[in-house]
């Protein structure tokens, strides 16, 4: 299937991707943070071009429903690797470390071993991580992030990191199966399907289209 995006975010909204499996929502974060390369086209990332750009030089910060923490590390050091090469040791770092996990809640757990954390708890560490990236990568990309946790936790999680961003001025793309996420936190939203995007529009408006077969479908109205 050929994918074909063409997507302007302004800095700082927060905007939901939905759609079908397959529909290309994670392709696009994929894009967007350099794990795939597009065959043509341009992506800009804060006004600047960041096609060839690797990863670790993008102005981006991933965050996936695995969370991608170190089991053997206390959540002090998982968060402090978010920090750049060189600066993720020290009494400075361990500060800096400390202030993102009080950010999202977890104020004290620097030195508790991320195996003994629950699901949302990993979560937060991953948000953590982020946040101390912000300086940087002030874009936030969450595939799912949400997905194994029950909606009470999921609305919780969605209203933290909608805080964060008005905090700290982060732009946040987020890749959801759940309409009611997009409702709750997203003032726009954009409708992949088949690889491109359908529709894309403020959250309500775009929840409450008819003339799109595909979209009534996948939200499963008459």
């Amino acid at each position: 299937m050929k994918m074909r995006f063409d997507l302007r975010i302004d800095a700082g909204d927060f905007v939901a991707l939905i759609g079908p499996s397959g529909a290309g929502k994670s392709t696009l974060l994929n894009l967007i943070a350099g794990f795939e390369t597009p065959e043509s086209g341009s992506i800009r990332l804060l006004g600047t071009p960041v096609n060839g750009l690797p990863p670790a030089r993008r102005p981006v910060t991933s965050v996936f429903q695995e969370n991608n923490l170190f089991d053997h590390l206390d959540c002090g050091t998982n968060v402090r690797l978010g920090l750049l090469p060189g600066k993720t040791s020290g009494t400075a770092a361990e500060a800096v470390a400390a202030t993102a996990l009080g950010q999202v809640g977890l104020a004290g757990f620097d030195k508790r071993p991320a195996r003994d954390l629950s699901g949302g708890q990993r979560q937060r560490v991953a948000l953590a991580r982020a946040l101390v990236r912000a300086p940087t990568c002030p874009i936030l990309l969450l595939d799912e992030p949400f997905a194994a946790l029950g909606p009470a936790q999921r609305r919780e999680m969605l209203g933290l990191i909608d805080g964060l961003r008005r905090a700290h001025g982060l732009t946040v793309l987020l890749v959801s199966h759940h309409p009611d996420e997009a409702r709750q936190a997203a003032r726009l939203s954009a409708y992949l399907e088949a690889g491109q995007i359908r529709a894309f529009e403020a959250t309500e408006s775009l929840l409450a289209r008819t003339d799109l077969p595909g979209l009534t479908a996948y939200l499963g109205e008459s």
